[in-house]
């Protein structure tokens, strides 16, 4: 995951921040050697009672001060600038991802363990470059502390002379061994009281997840939820979802409870056992009150270094839940590239362009039952055709299939690569933003004139949004379903495709309307192969063929034609 950064064609800007960003921390390590100097100095001063010592330290403390804030201020804000980009690219990468194949559509098909993978994407993303350059930066200031501290508390120990029956340890550099000792038993400690927060914090992301998702789906269906006066039991489910963010909530405070409870008095140890250690060489004269404090600010730099691991047990654990949630994004990706790569379900092969064949094609639903059998038909360009059958014996999923989106299945549909095919579902999609957008989607905005734009909405029998091409807002919300219908209907006037196919997409306008908008394909779009799917009656006076999906039986369904009663309406 960190990698593919580092080797992009972005990787220069990035290595140019990351170069400045360890030179200010190695700048701000090396103030702290001098202001660790400084400490000797000060309180060696402040012993002897030198009055101009005294002044002369405080001038140089503000200097010594005043660097360290302008180094850390700029430390922080190139690392942002590093994080804004890095995070820039690693998001483009994942909704390529995530989009190409109609990844995102076979994920929620086939992939039902990897959720909210929106979230994925805006969350867990920010917090895997954030995360990482904390630790990076945190990790690499505590290596070079480490290793400038270490010389300094060795040559301030001294050594420590510790009897042992007739012989005599001589130990030197004892500070040394004593802040190892100190870091090695915190460390262990914190792992072992912590460990448990990196499961707890994965659960934490898709619990909120889980509850935001819900809410936005509630404010998206709010109509029929009022209608149905469902709000008992929407209250219900929030709360049940709720309650999962509660007890996993209650689960890191008691597990941050006992580790802060740890890591709280191990800080304040860190402060107290150098002190200890020292002070019998500061009463027997070995020191002074600056070697004192000198060598227990070493202590402190060489115990924090050490430390890192303890500090850091909270971001590090959180860390690994992003790792871990984002892995299984990226395994989840994987597997539907490699299904698409392995060319298994129904192939679509480049053909005649004034054809369209769909060729022995079997249709299966995702746990593997067969859905239909043995489809063979053929679509001549300028024909209108009609799917219908009993609700839920396959028609739409067929029509899925042959816009490439239904993954379970085999045969072969062939089309041709330069014909234009536009499909409206049932239930058309309508992006947040202005009415022109809307309408003219997926096509871009500035490609379509606004005179054609207010035709095709006056010819679908809407003149009033004409007038409102420039307003933004939510229109699924704002239109009702028919409304929302016949702004397909616009879209499909205004692309002018070769082969239209329609899944229920009249099933929430009057008979007039309807007779009106297909009235509408066959002025306007005459050389417009159409394809319906639906099973109202009054379809079939608009189409020349007639296709059923058919189950006689428990097996699997198949496609038959039927002849009309009465030829087709024309416009």
């Amino acid at each position: 995951m960190i990698r593919p950064y580092w080797l992009s064609d972005d990787r220069w800007h990035g290595l140019g921040l990351l170069v400045v960003v360890v030179t200010l921390t190695l700048g701000m390590v090396y103030l702290s050697v001098l202001l660790n100097r400084w400490n000797n100095d000060f309180f060696s001063a402040l012993q002897d009672k030198n009055a101009a010592a005294f002044r002369r330290q405080l001038l140089q403390v503000t200097w010594l001060v005043g660097a360290f804030i302008l180094l850390a201020v700029y430390q922080l804000y190139l690392s942002q600038m590093l994080e804004i980009r890095w995070r820039r690219w690693l998001t483009e990468r994942y909704l390529l991802a995530w989009l190409a194949d109609r990844a995102y559509y076979r994920m929620q098909l086939i992939a039902r363990e990897t959720d909210n993978p929106d979230q994925r994407i805006a969350e867990d993303i920010q917090l895997l470059v954030s995360h990482t350059l904390a630790l990076f930066i945190g990790g690499l200031r505590a290596f070079v502390t480490l290793t400038t501290f270490v010389a300094i508390l060795w040559s301030l120990s001294g050594q420590l002379t510790v009897p042992i029956g007739d012989h005599t340890l001589v130990l030197p550099g004892y500070m040394v061994w004593v802040s190892i000792l100190y870091a090695l038993g915190g460390t262990w400690l914190t792992d072992w009281i912590g460990r448990p927060l990196v499961r707890l914090n994965f659960d934490k992301q898709r619990y909120e997840a889980d509850f935001r998702f819900s809410l936005v789906r509630f404010r998206e269906n709010s109509e029929g939820v009022a209608l149905y006066r469902g709000e008992p039991d929407e209250f219900r489910g929030f709360r049940a979802l709720f309650d999962s963010v509660v007890q996993n909530w209650w689960g890191i405070m008691r597990r941050q409870k006992r580790l802060t409870s740890f890591t709280s008095g191990y800080s304040q140890g860190a402060w107290i056992v150098p002190s200890i250690v020292a002070a019998p060489r500061y009463f027997r004269g070995e020191l002074g009150l600056g070697g004192l404090m000198q060598t227990v600010g070493a202590f402190n730099q060489v115990q924090d270094a050490l430390s890192f691991f303890v500090v850091s047990y909270k971001e590090i654990a959180a860390w690994c839940a992003v790792v871990e949630r984002l892995a299984g994004f990226e395994r989840t990706l994987a597997r539907v590239r490699r299904d698409t790569a392995r060319g298994g379900g129904v192939q679509h092969a480049d053909g005649d362009e004034q054809e369209l064949r769909v060729e022995n094609v079997d249709l299966h639903l995702p746990d593997g039952r067969p859905l239909i059998a043995h489809v063979n038909l053929s679509l001549h360009r300028g024909e209108s055709v009609l799917l219908g059958g009993a609700s839920g014996s396959g028609k739409s999923t067929l029509f899925r299939a042959i816009a490439g989106i239904w993954p379970f299945g085999r045969g072969e549909i062939r089309t041709s690569s330069k014909a234009r095919v536009l499909f409206l579902p049932q239930r058309p999609y309508l992006p947040i933003g202005t009415l022109r957008s809307v309408v003219s989607y997926p096509m871009l905005a500035d490609g379509v004139s606004d005179a054609a734009l207010r035709d095709a909405l006056e010819a679908v029998g809407l003149p009033e949004l004409a007038r409102r091409l420039d307003e933004s807002g939510h229109w699924a919300l704002q239109l009702s379903p028919g409304e929302q219908q016949r702004i397909a209907f616009a879209r499909a006037l205004l692309q002018n495709p070769d082969w239209l196919f329609l899944d229920e997409a009249t099933s929430a306008v009057d008979e007039p309307t309807e007779e009106r908008l297909y009235g509408l394909l066959r002025e306007r779009l005459p050389g417009t192969t159409l394809f319906s799917v639906g099973h109202r009656a009054t379809l079939r006076s608009f189409h020349s063929r007639r296709l059923t999906v058919k189950r006689t039986g428990p097996g699997p369904a198949s496609v038959v034609e039927e002849t009309p009663a009465s030829p087709p309406r024309s416009a």
